[in-house]
């Protein structure tokens, strides 16, 4: 029998053969390991609920009592957005306090501006706007009156209709009450985000009566409102920020009593 010498042609065949099943091998067991390794990352699922303060696992009915009370809580906050009020349209972009509030309320024919302070209101507008405070036909009394009302800030005597027509809308809690009603059977829908801040969804009878997304992150505050039957998106922010509310100065002051009547 011929011997085969370590250095011959069949010793550096087999060598490499072996060679190349170790390396497969290894490959076969990197490939396996990383196929474990994605199928957990797959199977895991992250919390959305993680890091928040925790009512997006609440029932719809306690996340609405939370947001509710938060809101009450605040000492101020920046309502923006449409509302539908049978055929009435209202644009509103209004900072409101526990003192007061200030801000602009736009409709369909006009734009004017709000300002109150405790019990003192000044509504700023233009002169048509004033003139058809006293109907839709002003007599030309009534205009003359109201061009000296137009681009000021007008004092309304709270006793005044005129007074309790616009108050409303810068009466935090008021607002507020009739802002976040939902119509229906509450139930809890998915975790969002809103200019970076996570949210959860609730609705009102499957959204027909309104959804209101709240924060996950810090105060559970309202978001954003959806009202029941199209009536408008409203949108809240800066709460607890504060509102700067000051006096107009004199010099641009009329008031609506002495200038165009009671209105009574």
């Amino acid at each position: 029998m011929t011997a085969i010498s370590p250095g011959s042609p069949g010793t550096s065949r087999r060598s490499r053969t072996a060679r190349r099943a170790g390396r497969a091998t290894a490959a076969a067991a990197v490939c396996a390991g990383l196929a474990l390794a994605l199928a957990a990352c797959g199977g895991a699922k992250e919390d959305p609920d993680a890091g928040t303060n925790g009512v997006g696992k609440l029932t719809p009915a306690k996340i609405r009592k939370k947001t509710l009370a938060a809101a009450s809580g605040a000492g101020s906050v920046h309502v923006s957005g449409k509302l539908v009020s049978g055929r009435s349209t209202y644009q509103l972009d209004m900072q409101l306090a526990q003192n007061g509030g200030k801000g602009t309320v736009s409709t369909k024919d006009t734009t004017f501006s709000l300002l109150r302070i405790d019990r003192s209101l000044w509504v700023k507008a233009d002169a048509d706007f004033w003139a058809h405070q006293k109907g839709s036909s002003p007599s030309r009394s009534d205009t003359a009156a109201a061009a000296k009302l137009g681009g000021k800030y007008v004092k309304v005597p709270s006793e005044d209709r005129t007074y309790r027509q616009f108050s409303g809308f810068t009466e935090k809690e008021p607002l507020l009450d009739t802002l976040l009603t939902l119509h229906g059977g509450l139930s809890r829908g998915a975790h969002g985000s809103l200019d970076g801040t996570r949210t959860i969804r609730i609705a009102a009878a499957r959204g027909n009566g309104g959804t209101l997304d709240v924060s996950l992150d810090g105060e559970p505050y309202p978001l954003r409102l959806q009202r029941a039957g199209g009536a408008g998106v409203v949108t809240f922010e800066d709460w607890g920020e504060h509102i700067e509310l000051e006096r107009p100065d004199d010099d641009k002051v009329v008031d609506y009593g002495e200038s165009l009547g009671s209105g009574n």
